[in-house]
């Protein structure tokens, strides 16, 4: 790679260069993964990415690296302990609501396989290209990013409105949106 490449976002934070140029828009199908990026956006609402990235090792601790099965098996008491981290988010809402959506995507995983199905079915299974030139084109929310929020929140998840959902969807790669001149623009489009 170049040593200064063209990306997307403005930022000589490495916490934020390794993020865009290793995961975000990267295509996951891995329940687990997919479950941890679901929750980082929710813990995200209200705060900023950068604040969630230099939590997320920590977060990853408390939630058994986002597995959802040991997580769905917290309890009270274990969302007790979890709020007396100081190196977390210690939002009781988020925590709580990991607990739940964890359950909720085991619930899914049993009906309809994985939560992998489930989730990409709100782009036809492959990734949307936007073709974005700046950044004032990218949406906060769209169609199939309400859509996603919608039926989420019907199955039961929190914190999983349309733009968490379209942050999430970005994150995941369900859509290419790194710009036209991102130098990850087109990897992403070939790794696909």
């Amino acid at each position: 790679m170049e040593s200064n490449p063209n990306r997307c976002w403005s930022t000589q934070n490495p916490l934020y260069i390794r993020y865009h140029d290793e995961e975000w828009g990267v295509p996951v199908h891995n329940d687990q993964k997919l479950f941890e990026m679901l929750i980082l956006e929710g813990f995200q609402a209200g705060l900023t990415w950068e604040l969630i990235l230099k939590r997320r090792e920590a977060l990853k601790r408390v939630f058994a690296d986002f597995n959802p099965k040991v997580v769905a098996a917290y309890t009270t008491k274990d969302v007790e302990n979890i709020l007396k981290n100081p190196s977390i988010i210690r939002n009781r809402a988020k925590v709580s609501a990991t607990v739940n959506n964890a359950q909720i995507l085991l619930r899914i995983q049993n009906e309809i396989g994985s939560f992998d199905k489930f989730i990409w079915q709100f782009v036809n299974g492959k990734p949307i290209d936007h073709r974005f030139q700046s950044m004032s084109e990218m949406p906060a929310q769209t169609e199939e990013s309400c859509a996603m929020s919608k039926e989420l929140k019907k199955q039961g998840f929190k914190f999983v409105g349309p733009t968490i959902c379209y942050a999430f969807m970005q994150a995941v790669g369900m859509v290419n949106d790194h710009l036209t001149s991102c130098f990850r623009y087109n990897q992403i489009q070939k790794a696909k």
